[in-house]
Formats: C-alpha cells, sequence, structure tokens
C-alpha cells in the first residue's frame, strides 16, 4: 500500500474527491457552492487552497463529519488509502453513531400498515375500489 503523495496546492473540490467523500469532482464542487462543505467554520469556494491541520465540516446526507486534513493529495486512490488523508474527530464520530442510532429506533417504531401497502393489502384495495371479484368482465360474453 503506497502513502498519498504529499502536495503544497489543492484544491478544496479535488481534495474532497481524492479523500472519496463524493464520486466525482462536479459533486463535490456542487456540494462546496451549495453549502454542505464549512473550511474552518466558514463557507468557502471550491478553488479554495486547502491546508495540513485544516478544520472541515462535511455534510454528505444527513450526516455531519468533523474531519481533520492530515495530508494532501490530489490523485484518487483505494479507500484504505484515502482514509489516511484526514482524521475524524472522537465528537464527529460519537455524534453520527448515535444519530445512526435514532435513525435505526425510528424506523423499527414504525407502525403497521404505515408505508406501501403490501401485495394482499393492495389487492384488497383493488377489489373495494373497483367491485372487482376477482372473475372476467362479463359484460362482452357470448351470446351462444
Amino acid at each position: 500500500m503506497q502513502t498519498p503523495t504529499p502536495t503544497k496546492k489543492v484544491r478544496l473540490d479535488k481534495w474532497l474527491w481524492a479523500a472519496r467523500f463524493f464520486k466525482t469532482r462536479s459533486l463535490a464542487t456542487n456540494a462546496v457552492t451549495g453549502s454542505k462543505i464549512r473550511l474552518n467554520q466558514q463557507r468557502t469556494k471550491p478553488a479554495k487552497e486547502i491546508h495540513i491541520g485544516d478544520e472541515l465540516i462535511v455534510r454528505t446526507g444527513y450526516v455531519n463529519r468533523t474531519i481533520i486534513v492530515q495530508t494532501l493529495s490530489t490523485q484518487r486512490r483505494s479507500a484504505k488509502e484515502a482514509v489516511l488523508l484526514y482524521k475524524e474527530t472522537p465528537e464527529s464520530v460519537q455524534r453520527r453513531e448515535h444519530e445512526a442510532e435514532l435513525h435505526h429506533q425510528a424506523a423499527a417504531l414504525r407502525g403497521r400498515g404505515m408505508g406501501r401497502p403490501t401485495k394482499k393489502e393492495r389487492r384488497t384495495i383493488q377489489q373495494f375500489t373497483k367491485g372487482d371479484t376477482g372473475t372476467q368482465d362479463k359484460s362482452w360474453t357470448n351470446p351462444d
């Protein structure tokens, strides 16, 4: 496993892409311009140069991560090597795990009958709304 090659100047959007927070650079650019990324508690632009020791708040979906930049790299490598580019703060890890647990508990508390109907429920709804008895339509039957 190679360590990421250190570079002096790296754009924020390129580093986010290399650290595998986003699949493409354009997604990283859109996240920065959409205020999903904060650099040292400030809104920033995609072309802003980052430095080792900078604090980033990265929001992907409903998850907020507070990370510290450990190494700069412009090359996207394997996930094992991408993890070496940053370090997530312990408070961020604890908060993220707590939010994941709350999300899991909320899903477990979903009542019966909430959400999409089952196949059986869908058939009974169709039968009720269309007056369908499950037999073929006999309005066109042959008079013979």
